[in-house]
């Protein structure tokens, strides 16, 4: 049975329909005491992401999008194993357009490798991309769809996207949806914001030595404490939660036909490992966010 696979790239960045971007992210999140199924031994997962995006404006009506993203997942995929590292660097390249008062695109493409990054090779290298329409229905209120592809290790994978921006006229309340990959929902008082986010992703990750690929899915659920510096440019977040990872190996080769956000199509894989039960996460964030000239500086 495999959980619903997501995608993380989708943060609040756009340079049209909202008053900031979130330009530099980096966090460092640890869960505890991860249960293997059926046994007595558990693992710790350690987990480090660092995302930048570059947007370069062309006009006031596109702009070049560009940056990547680093992660590193540190735990045992077996009881008893030595911890592996399992790494994801992507690109990515894209643009974003603004077509009139109401409507703006943005089409990315992120070519990345997933791997232990040991011997890599063109077997550790995917290729995935999102598109996005936005809707602005008022000063307060954007809608957005889309659709999120990539092919992985463990076949094709997609999801639809909905999801909204919205931000208060006190600019006090923001809510920033894009299901269903990510949801935050926040309220600030001065330098403070106190919030709750989720968070889905699915990867995957090549180990070439074993023959044989990790496939990750994992739903983070998390209170948080903001605290804003440098005129809120700076964001410092601590976050608590739970978090459902689930590291599952296969071998190589072994796929299915088609992934379609919560549902699969022809999965007959046998996992090699036993499934990795959630547990309680703790993660700290700091983000750099850059507020656009002449906008509010609603967080």
């Amino acid at each position: 049975m495999r959980p619903i696979l997501f995608l993380i790239f989708l943060a609040p960045f756009t340079v049209f329909g909202q008053n900031y971007a979130d330009l530099f992210k980096m966090g460092y999140a640890e869960t505890f005491e991860n249960e293997f199924e059926g046994t007595d031994a558990t693992t710790d997962v350690r987990t480090v992401d660092i995302d930048l995006t570059v947007p370069i404006i062309i006009n006031d009506k596109h702009a070049f999008v560009t940056g990547g993203f680093f992660g590193r997942n540190h735990l045992q995929l077996y009881p008893n194993a030595e911890a592996t590292s399992l790494y994801s660097t992507t690109l990515k390249l894209g643009l974003q357009s603004k077509w009139n008062e109401r409507w703006s695109t943005t089409i990315v493409l992120l070519p990345k490798i997933a791997s232990d990054y040991h011997n890599i090779s063109g077997d550790d290298f995917y290729f995935g991309g999102f598109g996005t329409a936005k809707y602005k229905q008022s000063e307060y209120l954007t809608w957005r769809f889309g659709l999120y592809a990539s092919d992985e290790a463990f076949g094709i994978f997609m999801t639809p996207i909905f999801g909204l921006y919205y931000l208060s006229p006190n600019e006090k309340f923001e809510a920033n949806l894009s299901l269903p990959i990510s949801g935050d929902i926040n309220y600030r008082m001065g330098d403070f914001a106190f919030g709750m986010d989720y968070f889905g992703i699915g990867r995957s990750f090549n180990i070439p030595e074993d023959n044989t690929y990790v496939d990750l899915s994992s739903l983070e659920f998390a209170g948080y404490l903001q605290y804003a510096i440098l005129k809120r440019s700076v964001l410092l977040r601590a976050k608590m939660g739970y978090s459902s990872n689930d590291f599952e190996v296969y071998q190589q080769g072994e796929t299915v036909d088609l992934v379609v956000s919560a549902f699969t199509f022809g999965d007959d894989r046998t996992q090699l490992n036993p499934t990795i039960n959630g547990g309680i996460f703790f993660k700290f964030e700091a983000v750099y966010r850059f507020h656009l000239p002449g906008e509010s500086k609603a967080e």
